[in-house]
């Protein structure tokens, strides 16, 4: 089969063309769910758009449009097609730090026609930023920024099509992947990265972690370099953030699949081949073409390295010599992004969405409380961990992933926490990605961002399912067959706890184009109109006045059913109103993802990841992922 580079393909498409997943034979099931499905749309388009999904609570927001005073401070912007970044009148941006700055004086210099060089890739600031967060540590303003992936054939301009040719090549990749810990001064120009700063630090494919909890030390974790199973290199495919209350930060590893491929045999172990096939862990790696150069990736010589991928990883900014902590307890899986809150006896909670079609949303919920100042070592490593369930009544549960619900050890659960979810009838999501946390109400928010296989048929006329075999029949909470447009899911825990088994849930929007759909459920929900028109909500966060910021990573094609959304974006929803503008657009071919404040809150960070554009440097020059700083012009408030 032809060599198909991660550019050309998205990590879906590209689990789906080497990992196809099956359909489902359940005739009378899906008869069944069919015909709940025909009441529910009736419903639903009797309000002339979907909003009946929305439940009583969404139909009395959206009443209020109209009677509210809107709480935005700026006036919407238009979609936009061009190769910048545009902010509302009344703001203004500048580039904070792009692909190739140098984060310590040693770095080498960046090229604009060629890039990094291997030697002090890792001394300069990443490739593809995503998840960021800013702590503020002895009055320094600490930025800690997510790399996910690269974009080979613009960091490596001097091979064929950016296919790696020897272990430099490789080396440069790893080294421009991972995470940085810099730090940021705002001065007369604006703000810049302070170099050499003196807790700057590049976390790359190499460094040094130490693995924790239920998994570490079991047999499926150990490896010739590591017979104990308790330490690994590096940390892969860094999507979404969160932070801890005690003041780390937490980066979460998505598509790890695509880094392993094999030079020989593929491991015959059933468990281990098992968990490869729902994984989607094969003999063909995703382009990064480590494994010929790195024994490290290839499953056929280190069956058990790709176990010891796929998990939250905690960073403690404020310390550069301190090894970052795999938290095995947190489960194994595609990790968007990790949002925390405390439960009113103080645990822990953290909310995490695992992004691929028809996988699940986890909870994490700890043993013991969080006490400001005191031990924290347990917070992440005893605990329980859980899958939603979401019932069309708008009810939901917490199912509690434990050896006596799965028939799994806890290690098992840790590692294969996919086939733990599908043991237990986990509800099937839309791709479920960044979830925020509400700081001034007792709910919380997901994003399921597309999935064009739900309720579609395979070849044999079945309905498809995730690689667990779990069918993505359509159901109250993902009402649309091939759905390209994304939707996010609201929930309020029972008695105000985020602790709680039970929750009610809505949807807040459904994004959709009423110019393209005159009407039903594709044209959205009633928030949705020509004004803030946008596809496959990413981001998310949740300001301290309540307002939920919207990023985007779907089609910019701007034409057919996605014409008048133009570039991915950033749109403000107001969660009381449902009201939704739209604040700030990226240039084309770009990602919008990765949201924080300063410590003032005069200064909103947002990321930019994969321009097509040569942005921000204009014509004759590499596109470089950068993060942008947006300030108002008066210096006040920004939001």
């Amino acid at each position: 089969m032809t060599d198909i580079k991660r550019s050309r393909l998205s990590a879906d498409a590209w689990d789906e063309l080497h990992f196809p997943r099956p359909g489902v034979q359940e005739f009378d099931r899906v008869v069944e769910r069919a015909i709940s499905r025909r009441g529910f749309l009736g419903g639903a388009l009797a309000f002339g758009s979907g909003a009946a999904v929305m439940g009583t609570s969404f139909l009395q927001g959206t009443s209020a449009l109209a009677q509210q005073t809107s709480r935005f401070a700026f006036a919407p912007i238009a979609a936009q097609t061009d190769g910048t970044v545009h902010v509302p009148e009344g703001y203004k941006w500048q580039a904070l730090v792009r692909w190739g700055d140098p984060l310590f004086g040693d770095a080498p210099a960046f090229d604009p026609a060629k890039g990094v060089p291997a030697e002090g890739s890792d001394r300069v600031f990443g490739e593809n930023t995503d998840g960021m967060e800013l702590f503020s540590i002895g009055g320094r303003e600490i930025l800690v920024v997510n790399h996910e992936y690269t974009n080979d054939a613009i960091n490596l301009p001097h091979t064929a099509e950016g296919l790696p040719e020897n272990a430099e090549d490789v080396l440069t990749l790893q080294n421009l992947q991972g995470v940085t810990v810099m730090e940021i001064v705002e001065g007369a120009d604006g703000w810049t990265v302070v170099v050499d700063g003196p807790l700057n630090r590049r976390i790359t494919h190499n460094t040094k972690m130490r693995i924790d909890g239920p998994a570490a030390g079991h047999d499926l974790m150990k490896t010739e370099a590591d017979p104990t199973g308790t330490a690994s290199l590096g940390t892969f495919n860094n999507c979404g953030s969160g932070r801890t209350p005690w003041g780390t930060y937490l980066t979460c590893e998505e598509n790890f699949n695509g880094y392993f491929g094999a030079s020989g045999e593929m491991p015959t172990d059933q468990t281990v081949a098992a968990g490869y096939q729902r994984y989607g862990i094969g003999a063909k790696d995703s382009g990064y073409n480590y494994f010929p150069f790195d024994p490290r990736f290839d499953v056929s010589v280190n069956p058990n390295e790709p176990h010891r991928a796929g998990y939250i990883v905690e960073i403690d900014p404020s310390d550069p010599a301190s090894t970052p902590v795999k938290r095995t307890a947190l489960g194994r899986f595609k990790h968007e992004n990790a949002a925390t809150v405390l439960a009113p006896d103080g645990r822990v909670v953290v909310y995490m969405g695992d992004d691929e079609r028809g996988e699940f949303l986890y909870r994490w919920v700890s043993r013991d409380i969080y006490v400001p100042g005191g031990d924290t070592s347990t917070l992440l490593s005893e605990g329980t961990l859980s899958v939603a369930k979401f019932n069309d009544d708008l009810s939901g549960e917490w199912v509690a992933l434990t050896p006596e619900a799965t028939g799994m050890s806890a290690a098992e659960i840790a590692i294969f926490s996919r086939t733990a979810g599908s043991a237990v009838g986990a509800t099937t999501m839309d791709r479920p990605e960044w979830v925020a946390v509400n700081p001034l109400a007792i709910e919380a928010y997901c994003c399921l961002t597309n999935n064009s296989r739900r309720g579609t048929k395979a070849d044999d006329g079945s309905i498809r399912t995730n690689a667990g075999g779990d069918p993505m029949t359509v159901d109250a909470v993902n009402p649309r067959e091939a759905n390209n447009y994304g939707q996010i899911v609201r929930w309020r825990p029972a008695d105000n706890d985020h602790a709680a088994e039970a929750f009610a849930w809505d949807l807040y929007v459904m994004a959709g184009n009423p110019n393209a759909h005159a009407d039903g459920h594709f044209a959205g929900s009633a928030n949705i109109n020509e004004g803030n028109l946008f596809n496959s909500p990413d981001g998310m966060v949740i300001d301290s006045t309540g307002l939920i910021w919207i990023q985007t990573d779907g089609d910019d094609s701007n034409e057919g059913e996605f014409l008048g959304m133009g570039n991915n974006q950033m749109l403000a929803g107001d969660p009381v109103t449902g009201e939704i503008q739209r604040f700030l657009t990226g240039p084309f071919g770009s990602e919008v993802t990765g949201l924080c404040w300063s410590s003032d809150r005069r200064t909103m960070f947002v990321g930019i990841q994969h321009p097509a554009a040569p942005f921000p440097d204009g014509e004759g020059t590499l596109p470089r992922s950068s993060i942008v700083a947006v300030k108002r012009a008066d210096n006040l408030l920004v939001g």
